[in-house]
């Protein structure tokens, strides 16, 4: 990941719409956490239904923060491990208190219940994402808070663009996650409907 850079202003959601308009399901991965979704699509791929979710709740990824050795003003936001958010969880969870936000430990990605401040232009993060130039994306952040633990500065933030993923059906009618085999196996079809649905 790239040094963070100033972007555009975050949109919003219409999640009065989305909540009125969207059934929802609970997603539960394999440490038993779960995840309340919205459905957004319902799409059929040999003769097995697969779903396309965006959680109920606002999605939060936490950083950590690497000054450059020249310049401390300048850095990195590097990925964390689960182990690591288990360690700083406690902490994170009453920095984002202060700003009443309730931060949970739930399936695919840590969440926050309550209302979002309102978006400064520097609190907004733009990371270019990917292995190689080939491949590199960019992603936007509202970063909502900062803060240390052990001589680690750590960032929180919430995506702009909506979280969404795939999850098959099972014969419950319960969602279950994809591996990334069998994601990659029903990709392109998966991709195909959603245009077809689009045009």
């Amino acid at each position: 990941m790239t040094k963070p850079k100033k972007g555009k202003e975050n949109p919003g959601m219409d999640d009065d719409d989305l909540e009125q308009q969207a059934p929802t399901v609970e997603l539960t991965d394999e440490d038993g956490r779960s995840l309340l979704c919205y459905v957004e699509k319902s799409l059929d791929v040999d003769n097995q239904e697969y779903v396309l979710l965006q959680p109920v709740e606002v999605p939060v990824v936490i950083f950590a923060w690497e000054p450059d050795e020249e310049d401390e003003e300048e850095g990195t936001l590097e990925d964390i491990d689960d182990d690591e958010v288990d360690e700083i969880f406690t902490t994170a969870r009453a920095i984002l208190a202060e700003q009443d936000l309730i931060l949970n430990r739930t399936a695919i990605t840590l969440t926050a219940t309550g209302d979002l401040p309102d978006t400064e232009e520097d609190d907004l993060i733009t990371l270019e994402v990917g292995e190689d130039e080939a491949d590199m994306s960019v992603e936007e952040f509202q970063q909502l808070a900062n803060f240390f633990y052990e001589e680690q500065e750590y960032v929180i933030c919430t995506p702009l663009d909506p979280l969404l993923f795939f999850a098959r059906l099972n014969h419950d009618g319960e969602p279950k996650l994809l591996t990334p085999e069998e994601f990659q196996a029903v990709q392109p079809q998966l991709e195909d409907q959603l245009f077809d649905e689009l045009e």
